[in-house]
């Protein structure tokens, strides 16, 4: 079970991680370890990497136009008249501060459906305030990454109905049924691990001040303006900014695409003005520095969910650890959700990876007698996981892109240690007793 090529890969990817090897770098040697240690040639691997990048083509696109319409709205100076306008209420506040953070990147998966899309161009502006206040960053990214995950585990709105929906769908292809009312059910007690979690992270492990440096950026360079003490006045940049962030978001529910909708921002900002053509060279610079790295691991990280799907070597440790399970069904639920945790930290998607889940759990359940209610807490938990803690996952990802404009913050350590420490041992432990319990 330690040798099978999945266990080996996700291993490697953890440690070079850990060992602060860039996650591009690190994706790309697991993708080697697993393909290797699965008997596929080096050539090969490298192949069925390269094709399986088009599946995050359309995300890795929506970050980079992200990334440059967050740099266009910090250029039109309303990120000042918003820091002069909420410094006041935040001052000496960081837990209040935290869960506010949390509430608003809530309501990104089912109120509002534009998942990651407001970090950058909400967090970036606020480092400054932040940096002001002590605030922790790592408590910040835990808050972000809560709202990025629980609503849609628990919610079927938005986000929430797609995954959900999923759930229901590929239980229903693999023998066993469930009603779309009963997964939020299903649901509730590891998100009550999500809701502890988060508490113990804002009240208790990063409620200490943190220093940082303050290091200017074409964000914070704008916060710097909030020392003067005479208010920005509003300006025509300012209406037409807002306009374009009401058509990012009407795109977005119209075509439920991330990609359009921030392009139609865009040139509405260029259009009306706000911003020159001329000025194209520097904004799409920005923009990339800001968002590129992030668009790149998420199009390496499909190409090597590919590669670990080719080895098929996740039935095979299901078929390994099946061995030994006997008629336990805490020994099956333990053993199912250190797979589901290997799997889906190494494809880092939790959409993606229900299908897989739902094709080696609901057997395994079915022959266990599981209900469906407990079928789908193990399927829903264990894609949940990958969302946090995950390197090459969105939801780690996101916050990282918003907090590290300066510098400051790294994206294994500051984010992705934070996330699976508060969320992914919740998770795990409230997994197994839902699934014991429903």
């Amino acid at each position: 079970m330690l040798l099978n090529p999945v266990v080996l890969s996700v291993l490697a990817l953890v440690v070079l991680s850990l060992a602060r090897v860039h996650v591009i770098f690190a994706l790309l040697i697991a993708s080697i370890v697993g393909g290797i240690s699965a008997g596929i040639s080096l050539e090969e691997t490298f192949t069925l990497l390269i094709g399986g990048l088009g599946g995050q083509g359309e995300t890795a696109l929506s970050y980079i136009l992200l990334g440059i319409l967050s740099v266009m709205i910090a250029r039109s100076g309303i990120t000042t008249l918003f820091i002069q306008r909420v410094l006041p209420y935040m001052q000496g506040r960081r837990a209040i501060v935290l869960f506010l953070l949390a509430g608003v990147a809530s309501l990104s998966q089912n109120v509002v459906p534009i998942h990651i899309a407001f970090i950058p161009i909400l967090i970036p502006p606020l480092l400054a305030i932040f940096n002001k206040m002590k605030v922790d960053r790592r408590g910040i990214a835990t808050a972000l990454t809560f709202g990025l995950k629980a609503p849609y585990i628990l919610i079927p709105i938005g986000f929430g109905l797609i995954f959900q929906n999923i759930i229901v769908d590929e239980m229903k292809a693999n023998g066993m049924e469930i009603g779309l009312s009963q997964v939020p059910l299903a649901m509730v007690i590891p998100v009550a691990g999500m809701v502890i979690g988060l508490a113990i992270a804002i009240l208790y492990t990063y409620r200490k001040p943190r220093e940082y440096h303050e290091i200017p950026t074409q964000f914070t360079n704008d916060a710097a303006a909030t020392n003067d003490k005479t208010n920005a006045s509003w300006q025509w940049q300012h209406s037409v900014t807002l306009l374009s962030l009401a058509v990012t978001l009407t795109l977005q529910l119209v075509y439920g695409s991330l990609a359009l909708a921030a392009l139609g921002g865009i040139l509405t900002m260029l259009v009306l003005r706000a911003e020159t053509w001329q000025s194209g060279d520097v904004i799409v610079e920005d923009g990339v520095k800001m968002m590129g790295v992030i668009a790149f691991v998420m199009l390496i990280a499909s190409g090597y969910a590919a590669v670990l799907k080719e080895t098929g070597s996740v039935q095979a440790l299901v078929q390994s650890a099946s061995a030994w399970l006997g008629d336990s069904q805490f020994l099956a639920a333990v053993v199912m959700m250190i797979i589901g945790m290997l799997v889906t930290i190494g494809i880092g998607t939790s959409f993606g990876t229900i299908p897989v889940l739902a094709a080696i759990f609901v057997p395994i359940c079915a022959s266990l007698g599981f209900s469906p209610l407990a079928t789908a807490a193990l399927i829903g938990t264990s894609g949940a996981i990958g969302d946090a803690g995950s390197p090459a996952s969105d939801s780690t990802l996101g916050p990282t892109s918003g907090l590290n404009v300066d510098g400051q913050h790294h994206h294994i350590w500051d984010t992705c240690v934070p996330t699976f420490i508060h969320y992914n041992i919740p998770l795990f432990i409230c997994g197994i007793i839902a699934a014991l319990v429903l």
